[in-house]
């Protein structure tokens, strides 16, 4: 599911110019040569090869509209380079150094015939850095870099440069209002292939460690390394965390029932359930047997109670459908993680992970996406707010954050993805 839809707005001829320029560039010239004619057509101004590019720019930076629509005509043409060399693996490193181009301090300006324009120029430029179109491009360079921090840099990194580890994010936080359906369509394939990747490590990685305890078990004379090659841990937890959130998603979490067992209980159940009244009062009694009883009875039931009671109650004596079960969900997610980026509160969600610990907050979470996978997209959305929310943010600073989505990776991963640890439910 994408975040937005194909973007539709009608180009000019001098726009459809600057567009189709670069798209049959980028097909026969080489990435340092596209970043240097970017260099010089957008950031210097300065006199491009092909004049009629040049007047074309000219045209849409003096455009009475210029002030509204050049986020949207540069953003396109970043988008035209990118969407390639993303297809590239070795054209990839290119991204962040286009990127790059936009912390380039121009050269002086001189009075040329096209003084008026150029300055125009720059003007817009200053502006599209604070456009939510460069944001996303940010993020986007970010997701694609081969750089991955380790633990040890974490507490000192910005957040955003995190976000390469989170593909689950990828569509809400690295397509703006204006992508096309190539640009979609990449964002896409860039999830597949990092989703795929993680789970990979993931599962080498907790198999890897449960042949080392074994082997340590039985030959406790020989060091494990010296047996098995080491594999890095390719999450952010250290080894205690990572195996208890594992085991908690994949194992019994209530009584003899994993996550999946009690989903599965509450589908059947309300099947049965005659009114979409009856269906909240059973959410409700599903939710909160998850929720710590001397935290649950302090304030967050009645909390939950009276939400429920108040969401959709012109429904109540309607019967039960995939509408109202998906709304529902989805305005719990609301009130359980954080409502909107524009007022983005999550005061009883950090309560949440104050009270439960992170793993058990993302296993409530869980519950929710488990009743319906089409609610899963809506919980992604949630938390691409808090990322977005606290993108600058150094890790030292949002740690319990950088748990959250390290949690919800494996969580995802594990019953929404390939990755199969149903083994560890097995294990002592």
């Amino acid at each position: 599911m994408t975040t937005y839809e194909p973007y539709t707005r009608q180009s000019s001829p001098a726009e459809q110019k600057l567009y189709q320029h670069w798209l049959k560039l980028v097909q026969v010239e080489p990435p340092n040569r596209l970043i240097e004619r970017f260099k010089l057509l957008f950031i210097e101004g300065g006199t491009y090869p092909e004049a009629e590019i040049m007047q074309a720019l000219d045209e849409i930076v003096s455009s009475k509209y210029a002030e509204a629509q050049f986020k949207f005509v540069l953003n396109r043409c970043c988008h035209i380079l990118i969407n390639r060399w993303q297809i590239h693996p070795q054209q990839r490193s290119a991204i962040p150094q286009l990127m790059g181009c936009f912390e380039i301090q121009p050269s002086y300006l001189d009075r040329s015939l096209r003084y008026k324009a150029v300055r125009r120029l720059r003007e817009l430029i200053k502006n599209f850095l604070k456009t939510e179109q460069y944001a996303t491009l940010q993020r986007l360079s970010q997701a694609v870099s081969k750089t991955v921090a380790q633990k040890i840099e974490i507490r000192n990194t910005p957040l955003v440069q995190l976000i390469n580890r989170y593909p689950y994010l990828y569509e809400h936080c690295l397509l703006s209002e204006d992508s096309t359906y190539e640009d979609q369509q990449a964002i896409g394939r860039m999830r597949s292939e990092a989703q795929r990747n993680y789970e990979i490590e993931l599962s080498q990685y907790i198999t890897h460690q449960v042949r080392q305890i074994q082997i340590a078990r039985l030959r406790p004379e020989q060091p494990p390394k010296q047996i098995i090659r080491t594999i890095n841990n390719p999450t952010l937890l250290n080894d205690r965390e990572l195996f208890f959130a594992v085991k908690q998603y994949v194992g019994k979490v209530e009584g003899a029932y994993s996550y999946h067992d009690l989903a599965h209980s509450f589908i059947t159940h309300t099947n049965k359930t005659t009114s979409y009244k009856d269906f909240k009062k059973h959410l409700y009694a599903y939710l909160t047997s998850s929720i710590d009883p001397s935290y649950g009875k302090r304030q967050f039931n009645q909390q939950l109670y009276t939400y429920l009671q108040n969401t959709l109650p012109h429904n109540d004596s309607q019967p039960v459908s995939e509408f109202l079960i998906i709304r529902t969900c989805s305005n719990l997610l609301n009130f359980l993680v954080v409502n909107n980026h524009k007022q983005p509160q999550h005061f009883l969600f950090i309560d949440l992970i104050a009270n439960l610990g992170t793993t058990k907050t993302v296993g409530l979470l869980l519950k929710l996406v488990l009743i319906s996978r089409k609610v899963k997209p809506y919980l992604e959305k949630r938390f691409s707010i808090l990322f977005n929310h606290y993108e600058s943010s150094i890790g030292d600073a949002v740690m319990w954050l950088i748990q959250c989505l390290e949690n919800l990776n494996i969580a995802l991963s594990i019953h929404f993805g390939g990755v199969d640890l149903s083994f560890l439910s097995r294990l002592r």
